[in-house]
């Protein structure tokens, strides 16, 4: 109910402040028919997907780096077998670097681009044109979930044949549900946390100084395990290790049943409610500048 407030309270301003000044309005039509939205939605993610395609900066920090991270920690620190029940080390290393590939691909990656159209005025041009908005932000949001699950498979595959580890398949569900829902998650952070990034240069740097600490305290290196106890609090508040808890509990094979931990799942939940309201009260398709 708060969500679907906020949102109504978002739509009355937004049609407050555009009048009778929308394209499609003017042309005399509805934004959509029930029937277009879908395709709509789906065309619009096809050209979000062929335009990060075409982005060499995005593909290597999206793509390449998470596979960088798992051959260099596994390199690094070996494949020996740890624990009571004698496990490869790539074992932990594999949902951890997993984790890191849904972030790259649905925050880290959308915030960039999203705050570098939006002080090009890419934003602000798509914004006048007859497609509704919130076509333009389904669309870019499924091309990230998208991104990260295929980033995340990538990994996990390099991990089954590069490393041998192996994914019981009784826990694929779980390792499916987390990374869609932190996904989500994360993109809703996007949304958020570009309304207090003012130029292209700074997002980032922005973005790394959140998300470096909050890997190395989450447990997606390494594991937080020898950590302070106030540290393991502070990323017990944050959903970097919630979504990589998640995912570790799935390749443990101690683990019984589909593998889903529902309290990571409703702090997850409860991120992105927050951001969706930040989103949808905070966010602005003009440039910085132009807003202020």
């Amino acid at each position: 109910m708060i969500l679907f407030w906020l949102y109504r309270k978002w739509r009355a301003s937004r049609q407050r402040q555009e009048g009778d000044e929308s394209p499609s309005r003017r042309l005399g039509r509805p934004a959509t028919l029930p029937s277009e939205r879908t395709p709509l939605v789906l065309h619009q993610a096809r050209y979000d997907l062929v335009a990060f395609g075409r982005n060499g900066q995005a593909r290597f920090f999206t793509l390449i780096l998470p596979i960088l991270f798992l051959v260099i920690f596994v390199s690094v620190f070996g494949n020996h077998r740890v624990g009571p029940m004698q496990v490869k080390a790539s074992t932990y290393y594999v949902p951890g670097i997993s984790a890191l590939a849904v972030i790259a691909g649905s925050f880290v990656n959308l915030v960039i681009s999203i705050t570098t159209q939006r002080e090009s005025g890419i934003l602000k041009r798509r914004r006048a044109t007859p497609v509704p908005a919130w076509v333009l932000i389904a669309a870019r949001t499924l091309t990230a979930i998208a991104v990260s699950l295929g980033v995340m498979l990538a990994v996990l595959l390099i991990g089954r044949f590069g490393y041998g580890v192996r994914l019981p398949s009784s826990t694929i569900p779980g390792v499916i549900v987390t990374a869609v829902v932190g996904a989500f998650t994360f993109c809703c952070l996007a949304y958020a946390i570009v309304t207090v990034i003012h130029s292209a240069d700074a997002a980032q740097p922005m973005v790394q100084a959140i998300m470096l600490p909050l890997y190395f305290i989450s447990g997606v290196f390494i594991p937080n395990v020898n950590l302070p106890g106030w540290l393991k609090d502070v990323a017990m508040v944050f959903p970097v290790q919630h979504l990589a808890d998640g995912l570790h509990h799935a390749f443990d094979p101690a683990t019984t049943g589909s593998g889903i931990v529902w309290s990571d799942l409703g702090v997850l939940l409860l991120w992105a409610a927050a951001g969706l309201a930040v989103a949808l009260t905070r966010f602005n398709w003009t440039p910085a500048v132009a807003a202020s």
